[in-house]
């Protein structure tokens, strides 16, 4: 006889528990299905443990700068070894944390590999010798880093490595080559570089960071470069080959050879959905370039089973997976779930960071929208000057016919930390006259996003 539940969630990253948990609330008897460690690869190799290496990385830098506050410090030094012991200690907290809240809202987790077969009301979900029916199945399986192992770039644990092998190594690199200039990339540039290893950063496309704004992206190139990061934008890669002391990158740039070397290569060139030997496929599931297709509920057209997160798509977000997941569970509830379409902010955490939601100023006018767009620097605002903190600015998009605000985005100090107060205002569908008439705390660096917002109707003030 096969376990009955009322929901099955395949995955247990930010999507999958948090779906499980919004399941265990509405009344529903819920399992989780989890192959590894709760909380998924966020939390333990992916999110949670780089943001303690960047928040490492950033201290050690400072302390160059101790003498622009006044202050000394003499013969700084960092313990390598201490610095990814506390990232693991870090996830492990979280992982704790994820298997009380299990607990704590009566979630069965179930520990395996999970394949679905044809069932009743949805496929019956099988887990080693153990079979378990629902009548809603959600997978939330997640995705993994993309390998190219025809021209190299595929991992070792040595040489070549994804997130996950960047996150433990045993020693710092001296050099570094990176390719892929996103998010992932990007933050393994600036952790590295903090503690001085030698960075060169390969882009294919003609920008870093080229899902931003095309201004943030310049201004983060030029900030990366002064902390002594190196690119080669745009370049294509040929090969991947492992030297006596390490990796040799053959990579064209304006149609001239080259090769870098150097002593490890990380991978982050995207990623690809984990859809495989899951019985998708046989169930009639679409897969779509290894995601699975959904509708606007996250249905996959095969009754009772439905996908959420980075299985489903992009953006690949945890907070977006989350907040489908929240969508998906509500929906079948027979609630009036959340906004699905409620727009999601991306962060990079570098130095500096970067931050944004919505379009850009390009979008909106491929989109024939008539943009008016403000910006603020952060050079003149008196907190971000007090902190030291001026590199950066505050850029955002309205609708120059409706006045709704359409876009925003940010490269600064902390600036992860101030876009959700765009987000809400997008959310509540905020215009110009709203915004302009927020009062906004002095002095934060929050100002400068007050600023930008009066920049666009020429009413700033402070410059």
């Amino acid at each position: 006889m096969a376990d009955a539940f009322d929901v099955i969630v395949i995955g247990s990253g930010p999507g999958g528990y948090v779906t499980a948990i919004r399941a265990s609330q509405l009344g529903f008897k819920t399992a989780i299905v989890e192959r590894s460690e709760l909380g998924g690869i966020c939390l333990n190799w992916g999110c949670i443990p780089t943001k303690a290496l960047l928040k490492s990385g950033e201290m050690y830098e400072h302390l160059s700068h101790m003498k622009d506050y006044g202050l000394s410090v003499e013969k700084a030094s960092f313990d390598f070894g201490a610095v990814i012991q506390r990232s693991r200690k870090v996830a492990a907290q979280l992982n704790a944390g994820v298997t009380f809240l299990m607990k704590k809202h009566k979630i069965e987790v179930v520990e395996g590999f999970a394949k679905l077969e044809k069932g009743g009301a949805a496929p019956t979900v099988v887990v080693g010798g153990r079979k378990l029916t629902a009548k809603h199945v959600i997978v939330a399986t997640g995705a993994r880093a993309r390998t190219i192992p025809a021209i190299g770039l595929e991992p070792d644990g040595e040489r070549v490595w994804t997130y996950r092998e960047a996150l433990v190594p045993k020693a710092a690199p001296k050099s570094l080559v990176v390719i892929g200039s996103g998010a992932i990339g990007m933050e393994f540039a600036s952790f590295y570089r903090a503690l001085g290893s030698d960075v060169t950063v390969i882009e294919m496309l003609p920008r870093i960071l080229p899902v931003e704004d095309e201004e943030v992206s310049k201004a983060a190139h030029k900030s990366f470069e002064r902390r002594g990061l190196k690119f080669r934008v745009p370049a294509n890669v040929k090969k991947l080959s492992k030297t006596k002391t390490g990796v040799a990158v053959d990579i064209e740039v304006g149609g001239k050879a080259e090769t870098l070397e150097a002593d490890v290569a990380i991978v982050a060139v995207g990623i690809v959905g984990n859809v495989e030997d899951m019985g998708l496929e046989a169930l009639g599931v679409k897969i779509d370039r290894t995601h699975i297709v959904t509708d606007s509920h996250g249905g996959t057209g095969v009754p009772g089973l439905y996908a959420i997160g980075d299985v489903a798509g992009p953006p690949w977000l945890a907070h977006k997976a989350s907040h489908e997941g929240v969508h998906c569970i509500e929906h079948i509830a027979g609630l009036a779930p959340t906004n699905l379409t409620s727009p999601i902010p991306g962060c990079t955490y570098t130095t500096p960071q970067v931050a944004s939601v919505g379009l850009t100023e390009a979008q909106a006018k491929e989109q024939g929208l008539e943009p008016k767009v403000g910006r603020f620097p952060f050079k003149v605002n008196g907190k971000a000057i007090a902190a030291g903190e001026t590199d950066g600015f505050v850029k955002t998009i309205f609708d120059g016919k409706t006045g709704a605000l359409i876009g925003a985005h940010m490269i600064g100090h902390e600036v992860t930390e101030m876009i959700q107060g765009y987000v809400l205002a997008m959310t509540l569908e905020a215009t110009e006259a709203e915004l302009h008439a927020t009062v906004y705390p002095h002095p934060t660096m929050s100002e400068a996003m007050h600023e930008a917002t009066l920049d666009a109707y020429g009413k700033v003030l402070h410059i």
